[in-house]
């Protein structure tokens, strides 16, 4: 594929150029005409150059001189518009600023240097236009086009894809169903991802066949030619048709044709990409016009564009979205075609490569098979592990590449520059649009469109550009959050690409990323060394963005002190930083204060500094670009600086989670001013609530703090709220906790004089001090408020009408002290054809501690979905409307009057009482979880849920329920009973009954229950079963082997009562077996253990089990990986007589009082080894561990570790976790001393080691180390002089009383881990 864009994106940039040279403001700063002249040549050199970028673009594909030539392009221009960043900012500092005759003499000079550097640019320019024709650039307009696609497959591969098949049935479940119209499915995705394969694979599928007489499969792409389309499909329907090129002569022979079709008429239309509504509806005429058998017309469009899908939807059909494959499937694919003639088998390392490979892929069916046939006849190792670490963006490879290329292409320009920028963003970054449109903006990538008379503002262009690119698939919506998005990683990797060296990501300690032409570096997740060393690394730059796009790894306890640390850092960072800074942000640094390290920057248009520890903030007054400040989550921050009313191009301030006592005065001046978040009225001082009048643009969100400060009501009409028309969301707020009294009257003035304008969506009144609200509250007027919050108005008796607000969704009410009855005054004066709360989905009550009655008015709540009623234990009589269609959820604690209610709610999905929580599962079924288990009866008879509806069913607490009718519940997969003390029979047993739904049975702390029903428990599926401390429980349930066959894990703890297993086994498909606590529990019989079985646990006090240990025979079993093994007090050797598999993995040894000598002998797999409290362990026979051994943890066995203090442990070269707990006391001073450990330790744990006092030099020579903690280790003192390993990014010391203190910041030893990315320290 082409290194793109070094054109697109120049040709993005260059209108903005073009706009500023052309603006009144920029040329009326030249008086006299001095430097008009130079910048008349600057905008014809540029539109000259600007005729070049389409071809350059295309060249530089086959030809790295043009690559060049663009980057150099590239360079000039962004020094062209350095330059005129620079004009602007002289020209607003004379605009602001009276001028002396020696300020002018000094202007003239300034003015002169400009005019050097000016033509020294055009030098630069003319220079590289003089090369178009050694280069051979000509104005072009397009791409090649793109090779049509077919109906035939090449394979059949993903057919075999589980994802794809059920996409497959899907889609042809819904063509093949009857419709009485016209069915159009779109199959949306980004490309690669199997759109037109999945369209092949259901085109050629017999069922389609069979039910489609005619089946036209059109290739469209970028044009959607209406006339040729329509002329496809009729060739297809009758090849002997007229050859027309006019559509209506098309349309009428179409439909002639349709009404001779005996059968169905199926068209797929791949690749579609325009998005233009009429040509669509144009082409869809006669597919609407056939009448009757419009039904039996099918189309099925592939399209990468949202809008599209959107679009063409017609019908009782959906939009088929294609998710990426999993890893596994990726592999499949990637596996089938590397692997063509061979078995991956019988290459384990390629196959280990090929899987990590597969997740690079990110789940794109093409990237899987092309990179298969790429490997397909490559054997070398090396060669696969390169590939392995490679983007798939740098195998240039075509068929890949293409497949994004196109997709790219047909962005706009400046949806390209755009897109090009996100570079910046690690893989899988979440991101909000704001954050991004916010960046785009102070990048100076838009130009404020004009057009009807209206302005359209940037964040408006940034959000048209972000939603194309979201509709296009480029962003996605995050899985995690629904208001974020994200890239997917091929995406990344072409943003990456196409930006090229112009955005840089400093991840780890990359430095060496930053080059002299690089404008743009983002950093994530890099500790301060690091960042010190790219500072060095970075002098002299004319870097325009400088961003942290997430938090730290937070330093715990250190983190308070390391601020001084941080705040040298950061100056030290800034010191290096050039002055064409236009973005900068520190979020997350714990910072007390950087106002002189920011004044340099007077380009700087976004400044975010959240969550900074200062607790005021000095913005430098020669900041006049700053248009975005961000303070969000600063929680010491008390005081904005007092001239920020000099900020004239402010136009976004986001000072959310701070503690401003007041807001700096004039801040009307800031007349730009679009978002503020929060505003503080100050007590004396500091702007008035008067100044908000003045900003007249203001947007979003606003939220005005400390409203007993207003003392006049009429101070607070002047805010002017009702004029603020594009105000989304508004809340007000008085703060209680410091009036000295209140004025109930006054308080209900200045709410009076706060009306908002009646488009407002979203409203919040909180601790408001008067009686009652004023007439505006709750008045129909507001026919678009969709929320509602009004909490802790504790002088007020009465709600307003708040029934009355049409468009009502959600409303929250608490802390209404003096409220007792909810009754008429709560609905308003609605009328039977408009009903109260209409429109009302979800009502919260919370804290109304005097309210005794609930009236309800009929009609009431007529989608209502949840009801919440919380700490409210007074109420006593609850009237709800007789019927509640569509309440799904009611939580209403303790307030159990409520239940009567339910009957009256034929969708319920959910209730939560002080006693019962029942849900509604995804299955349909429902989940029970229970404190009074007829409580629980009791409503869910009053819904009409009979016992089988339920699916979990959990039980607490229920003294009364002495036999548990497991019968009536047919349908339940998960019973977990416990603390039910007089439970004493599970079921009654019936003939022919099996319990088929039961997965998962837990019995815990029933202390009568004896034994399981005669006969035995008929659970074929029951998968996990597990009896925990019932106290009298004598027996398991007998004939588990046939009747639970499908058992897996069994665990059995704390029942001393019971003896013995079953005496024909254990089920054969158990694979996990926990006991312990079973003192009378008898060894297992012969046979009684499962081959399947892979992990076997034998704990504390099973002293009968343990000692018919000789006779488990686990030799035998082939599928065993884990044992754990306690408390065996006989055992002097181990594993004795007592043979192991060899195939064991991990080996728990714990307990073993007598226990002299360890032998692995055969264990040659093993890789986890623990041995815990064996005091007379002293060796392992041999001298020798196993060979692939990663873990070993010693914890209280003295003798061994004193014995392992003088091993070579080198031999041991895959371990990587090495854990040592003395507890018990060990004659260790120094460490490692004369223990050898292997350089691959990634992992060091010391603990308990009471007589050790150093660490030695040896820890040096592990290289590879990332993790030391050191715990209780009371009495070391003393780190290596040389410091610690440099790859250490973890360190935890946890009561070290003697170390602690020379670790911390100005300590002895702070000098040797302050580089250390976490430190912890309690």
């Amino acid at each position: 594929m082409a290194e793109l864009v070094g054109g697109a994106i120049l040709s993005a940039f260059l209108p903005v150029l073009f706009e500023r040279l052309a603006s009144p403001e920029f040329r009326k700063f030249f008086d006299g005409q001095i430097l008009q002249g130079e910048l008349e040549k600057l905008n014809i050199t540029l539109n000259s150059v600007n005729g070049l970028l389409t071809d350059a673009e295309d060249k530089q594909i086959t030809k790295p001189n043009v690559k060049n030539w663009l980057d150099h392009l590239r360079e000039a221009i962004y020094e062209a518009d350095d330059l005129l960043d620079e004009i602007e900012y002289k020209a607003l500092k004379s605009k602001l600023k009276a001028t002396s005759w020696m300020e002018k003499a000094t202007g003239f000079i300034s003015k002169y240097q400009i005019r050097q550097r000016l033509e020294a640019i055009l030098k630069r320019l003319q220079h590289l236009l003089d090369q178009k024709d050694t280069l051979g650039l000509a104005e072009k307009l397009s791409l090649p086009p793109k090779t049509p696609t077919t109906s035939l497959r090449n394979d059949d591969d993903d057919s075999e894809i589980d994802s794809r098949v059920r996409d497959k049935d899907a889609i042809i479940e819904s063509l093949l169903s009857d419709s009485d119209s016209l069915v159009v499915m779109p199959i949306w995705g980004m490309g690669g991802i199997g759109k037109t394969t999945l369209a092949q694979l259901v085109y050629n599928d017999t069922r389609i066949e069979a039910q489609f007489q005619h089946r036209p499969w059109i290739f469209v792409s970028e044009v959607f030619d209406v006339t040729r389309v329509t002329k496809d499909i009729l060739r297809v329907v009758n090849p002997e048709s007229s050859n027309y090129d006019n559509l209506d002569l098309l349309q009428r022979q179409l439909l002639k044709e349709f009404s001779s079709m005996e059968r169905k008429l199926l068209i797929v239309l791949d690749d579609f990409l325009s998005d233009n509504t009429r040509d669509w509806y144009d082409f869809l005429k006669p597919f609407l016009q056939v009448g009757a058998r419009k039904g039996m017309i099918k189309i099925v469009v592939t399209t990468r564009h949202e809008s599209v899908a959107s679009l063409t939807l017609t019908g009782p059909v959906e939009v088929r979205h294609l998710n990426e494959l999993t890893d596994r499937e990726c592999w499949y694919l990637l596996e089938k075609h590397a692997f063509v003639k061979d078995d991956s088998n019988a290459y384990p390392q390629l196959k280990a490569l090929g899987e990590k490979i597969a997740k690079n892929c990110r789940g794109l069916p093409l990237a899987a098979k092309t990179i298969g046939r790429l490997l397909s006849a490559e054997r070398d190792v090396q060669k696969w592990k390169q590939i392995s670490s490679s983007d798939i963006w740098d195998l240039k490879n075509e068929d890949i590449n293409s497949a994004l290329r196109l997709s790219y292409h047909y962005l706009s320009s400046l949806s390209k520059r755009c897109f090009a920028y996100c570079a910046l963003f690690p893989k899988g970054y979440e991101f909000g649009k704001e954050e991004v449109v916010l960046l785009w903006m102070a990048e100076g990538f838009f130009v404020q469109a004009q057009g009807n008379n209206s302005k359209k503002e940037m964040e408006e262009i940034g959000n048209d550009h972000f939603n194309d690119l979201v509709t296009r698939s480029f962003f996605q919506r995050s899985k995690g959050s629904k208001s974020h998005f994200v890239m997917h990683d091929l995406f990344n990797d072409l943003a990456k690409f196409v930006s090229g060296e112009f955005c840089s990501r400093l991840e780890g300690n990359n430095s060496s990323n930053i080059v002299k032409r690089t404008r743009h570096v983002s950093y994530a997740d890099v500790d301060l060394d690091s960042l010190q060393k790219f500072s060095g690394a970075c002098k002299d730059n004319v870097l325009r963005t400088f961003i942290s796009l997430k938090p730290l790894e937070r330093r715990s306890t250190l983190k308070r002190r390391s601020t001084l640390k941080t705040d040298e850092v950061i100056h030290g960072l800034l010191q290096t930083l050039g002055r064409p800074l236009r973005v900068l942000s520190l979020s997350q640094y714990q910072m007390v204060d950087l106002s002189d390290s920011i004044s340099k920057f007077k380009l700087l248009r976004y400044l975010n500094l959240s969550g900074a520890s200062f607790k005021s903030f000095s913005t430098p007054t020669k900041l006049y670009f700053l248009q975005i400040l961000i303070l969000r989550e600063c929680p010491n921050l008390v005081a904005l600086p007092s001239n920020m009313s000099k900020l004239i191009k402010l136009c976004h301030l986001d000072i959310r989670g701070t503690k401003l006592l007041e807001m700096p005065p004039q801040m009307g001046e800031l007349k730009k001013l679009r978002k503020l978040t929060d505003f503080f009225l100050g007590e004396q001082s500091g702007s008035s609530i008067k100044e908000l009048g003045k900003l007249q643009e203001l947007q979003g969100e606003l939220c005005i703090w400390n409203l007993q400060h207003v003392e006049k009501a009429k101070d607070a009409a002047e805010a002017n709220l009702c004029g603020k028309e594009k105000l989304v969301k508004l809340e007000l707020r008085w703060d209680r906790d410091i009036r000295a009294s209140i004025d109930p009257t006054h308080e209900k003035s200045v709410l009076e004089s706060l009306e908002p304008h009646k488009g407002l969506d979203y409203l919040s009144i909180y601790d408001y001090g008067g009686t009652r609200f004023p007439d505006w509250v709750g008045h129909s007027s507001f026919s678009c408020m969709v929320s509602l919050e009004l909490t802790g108005c504790g002088n007020c008796s009465s709600l307003p009408p708040l029934g009355q607000l049409p468009s009502l969704e959600y409303l929250t009410i608490g802390f209404f002290y003096k409220v007792e009855v909810v009754g008429r005054e709560f609905y308003g004066s609605c009328t039977s054809m408009k009903k109260p709360f209409g429109s009302l989905k979800v009502l919260r009550f919370s804290y109304m501690r005097g309210w005794r009655e609930w009236i309800s008015c009929e009609g009431a709540f007529p989608v209502l979905q949840e009801l919440h009623v919380r700490r409210s234990n007074n109420l006593e009589r609850v009237a709800l409307p007789g019927h509640l269609p569509c309440l799904t959820t009611l939580d209403v604690g303790g307030c159990q009057q409520f239940a009567a209610a339910l009957q009256r709610a034929p969708a319920i999905l959910r209730v939560i009482t002080a006693d019962v929580q029942l849900k509604k599962l995804p299955s349909g079924l429902y989940s029970l979880i229970s404190y009074r288990f007829e409580f629980a009866m009791e409503i869910m008879e009053r819904i009409g849920l009979l016992p089988n509806a339920l699916e979990e069913i959990v039980i607490y607490d229920s003294y009364s329920l002495g036999s548990f009718p497991l019968k009536l519940f047919s349908e339940v997969k998960t019973l977990k009973v416990g603390r039910c003390g007089n439970l004493d029979d599970f079921f009654t047993p019936e003939a022919n009954v099996n319990f088929t739904s039961l997965d998962s049975l837990e019995i815990a702390e029933c202390r009568y229950f004896v034994s399981f029903p005669e006969g035995g428990l008929p659970a074929s599926n029951l998968t996990r079963l597990s009896l925990y401390d019932c106290s009298s429980l004598k027996s398991l349930p007998q004939n588990m082997r046939s009747l639970l066959s499908s058992l897996v894990d069994l665990s059995i703890m704390r029942c001393p009562a019971l003896e013995s297993f079953p005496k024909d086994g254990l089920p054969s498909s158990l694979s996990s077996l926990s006991i312990g606590y079973c003192p009378q529990l008898e060894p297992f019989p012969k046979g009684c253990l499962p081959e399947k079985l892979e992990s076997l646990d034998v704990g504390h006090d099973c002293n009968k089990l343990i000692a018919g240990h000789m006779q488990w025979d686990l030799q035998t079993l082939p599928s065993l990986v884990k044992i754990a093994i306690e408390s065996c007090d006989d055992v002097e050797a181990f594993p004795g007589e007592m043979l192991l598999p060899s195939t064991l993995i991990s080996l728990v040894i714990n307990g073993f009082q007598n226990l002299e000598s360890v032998d692995f002998k055969g264990l040659q797999d093993l890789k986890n080894l623990t041995v815990v409290n064996c005091p007379k362990l002293e060796l392992f026979l041999g001298g020798v561990l196993p060979s692939q051994l990663e873990s070993l943890r010693i914890y209280q066995c003295s003798k061994l570790i004193a014995h392992l203090m003088h091993w070579d442990l080198r031999a041991v070269s895959s371990l990587l976790e090495l854990t040592i707990d003395g507890y018990d006391g060990v004659d260790m001073v120094s460490f490692p001393g004369k223990m050898l450990l292997p350089s691959t330790l990634t992992s060091l744990k010391l603990v308990s080691l009471e007589n050790l006092k150093f660490l030695d030099k040896g820890l040096l020579h592990l290289t590879s180390l990332k993790k030391l903690r050191i715990a209780q280790c009371y009495n070391l003192q003393s780190l290596p002089e040389e410091g610690l390993p440099s790859s250490i990014t973890s360190l935890d010391i946890v009561v070290c009383r003697l170390l602690q203190p020379k670790c911390e910041l100005g300590g002895e030893y702070w000098p040797l881990i302050s580089q250390i990315p976490q430190v912890m320290m309690d």
